[in-house]
């Protein structure tokens, strides 16, 4: 996803969390001003969630009541002093029965054959309980993440502005389109109208849970779909908030389901089921690469955004210190956990050790701490898990034979002892690498930085360079020269180019990437194609008989030894 909406100066970018602070709640008694608690225990393969049993099978109960349940599992937390939280874990009889609630919320119920227009109340409604609960929902969302809140704060008026751009723009879809051609007979009117796909499982990632999820149900909803909500196992809280603001926005019971659960539980069962016409999901490519494969028995619809490797190409005739301070904040965000970070310089040689020495002592100097401190500038990775894949990827720098300029581990814990209890890790940055590398290839999600050279003037290998990738998200093109960044701009295979910045967005443009990064499109109109169906009605005014079959030939005998038997 984008960094920054358009609107967000870039001052909001750094701020987070020392320990992936989780408010204490239990199932459906969320509760975000509940004192913290310490727990030492954990789920190590659901990134550091304890589980509990809660059995029901009543799919009401999953529409409106937000349960889910299923097995119990305890396992000792990779830290001591973790701050967690208890949720229900959901298993395939619950998919199950969510799945049936739906599709027969779908088949029987007026919902998905009402106007777009009758529904803009119900998102109008949730985008002014998205502000009430603002501040709730930044908490809740800082606490599960480690991103700063002043960066849920902005997440929080994004998908506000989210639900108030459907509720508007999937009005259009109301308007028939009359087909006009000159291969048309006059005596016919043709249109064009639209229906709900239907039954839509809706998977959001860890790094932004209510930005994406609400991606995907302001659109789905605004339709007239019947949504199930499964949002990732690490940070669920912020979505089990935001389906409460749903139901009493007056989302019908059996329109918004909640599975809250870890892939492997729920997934294959929402994936493979029959009854499911839609699956989204935005994560990482080779859990994609399951998905879409899964779809395909069923030939149900499938939209994935899998991440990128983006390329930041920065040319000499940039003012320097501007420049510092875009390539640090692109690829520093949320400790690099974005999947649109500008984690790829490509840099003009002339400007390149100047630009990487700038870069390098920013980075020192980031304020490394606990989100809802507004002294801190970035926070934690967001589990153990991925503490370990990031220091993985540092390993495999230095093997290629990377030069690390900055970080490349986890803060002293003798110089920062604030730090040591979070899952913390420096920001990093790689010099004289080059496209071979797997460092500078593959998505590695955390706050590292390869940079990349090019020679003066050679617009050619920049170009190169920046789709020399497997993705095609987003990526970037800093230059004085706005011409020939535009020039270079349309060249990038990229899903979007920010020209002279990096990171902004607006909920009225199209989000997705080529290539690897996925298909299909999110935000934007045609955010609201991927929820529809297209009808098309051919009218005849004036009708006459065919005349094709005249009933003038010779009687066709059967064979013999086919003859039906009277």
């Amino acid at each position: 996803m984008p960094l920054l909406p358009i609107r967000t100066s870039t001052r909001s970018v750094f701020r987070a969390l020392s320990s992936r602070v989780i408010p204490s709640t239990a199932g459906t008694n969320l509760n975000p001003q509940l004192p913290l608690r310490a727990q030492a225990t954990s789920v190590a393969a659901l990134q550091r969630r304890t589980l509990t049993t809660k059995s029901t099978r009543d799919p009401a109960a999953i529409a409106s009541q937000l349960s889910s349940m299923a097995s119990t599992s305890r396992t000792p937390a990779p830290e001591p002093t973790l701050y967690i939280d208890v949720i229900d874990e959901a298993g395939s009889d619950d998919a199950l029965a969510a799945v049936d609630s739906a599709a027969k919320f779908f088949r029987t119920s007026s919902w998905p054959h009402q106007t777009c227009t009758s529904r803009t109340p119900l998102l109008s409604k949730v985008a002014d309980l998205l502000q009430r609960d603002k501040q709730i929902l930044a908490e809740i969302e800082t606490k599960d993440t480690g991103k700063t809140l002043e960066e849920s704060k902005v997440d929080v008026d994004d998908v506000t502005n989210v639900f108030r751009f459907y509720a508007e723009e999937a009005k259009k879809l109301d308007r028939p389109k009359k087909i006009v051609s000159d291969v048309i007979p006059d005596s016919v009117e043709s249109t064009t109208s639209h229906a709900p796909v239907g039954v839509c499982v809706l998977i959001a990632p860890w790094n932004y849970p209510l930005l994406q999820i609400c991606w995907k149900v302001a659109p789905a909803l605004a339709t007239g779909n019947a949504v199930i909500i499964k949002p990732s196992e690490v940070t669920p809280l912020s979505t089990i908030h935001f389906v409460k603001l749903l139901i009493e926005a007056g989302a019908p019971t059996g329109s918004v389901h909640l599975l809250t659960a870890g892939g492997a539980s729920v997934g294959p069962t929402l994936t493979e089921h029959p009854d499911v016409d839609l699956v989204s999901f935005t994560g990482g490519l080779d859990t994609g690469r399951r998905i879409i494969a899964s779809c395909a028995g069923t030939v149900k619809r499938c939209t994935v955004e899998l991440g990128g490797k983006n390329p930041n190409v920065v040319f000499a005739d940039c003012d320097l210190e501007w420049a510092i301070d875009t390539v640090t904040t692109a690829v520093f965000l949320h400790s690099g956990q974005v999947c649109s970070s500008g984690a790829r310089l490509i840099v003009e040689e002339s400007i390149a050790d100047k630009l990487v020495a700038g870069v390098v002592e920013r980075a020192k100097r980031i304020q490394m701490g606990n989100g809802m401190d507004p002294a801190s500038e970035t926070g934690p990775l967001v589990s153990a898990a991925h503490l370990s894949k990031v220091e993985a990827y540092v390993k495999l720098g230095f093997k290629e034979g990377a030069k690390l300029m900055v970080g490349g581990s986890r803060p002293d814990p003798k110089q920062h002892p604030e730090l040591a209890k979070g899952f913390f890790f420096c920001p990093t940055v790689f010099d004289h690498c080059h496209r071979d590398m797997r460092i500078v290839q593959e998505e590695t999600f955390g706050p590292i930085l390869t940079v990349e050279r090019f020679k003066d003037g050679d617009e050619e290998h920049a170009v190169f360079l920046a789709n020399d990738t497997k993705y095609g998200l987003a990526g970037g093109v800093q230059s004085g020269n706005v011409e020939r960044a535009r020039r270079v701009a349309k060249r990038l295979r990229h899903g979007t180019v920010w020209v002279n910045t990096y990171g902004s967005y607006t909920p009225a443009a199209e989000w997705g990437g080529f290539g690897m990064s996925g298909n299909g499109r999110e935000l934007g109109s045609k955010g609201l194609d991927e929820y529809i169906e297209t009808r098309h009605e051919w009218v005849e005014t004036n009708p006459a008989k065919p005349g094709w079959f005249k009933g003038q030939g010779k009687p066709l005998q059967p064979a013999a030894g086919l003859k039906a038997k009277l």
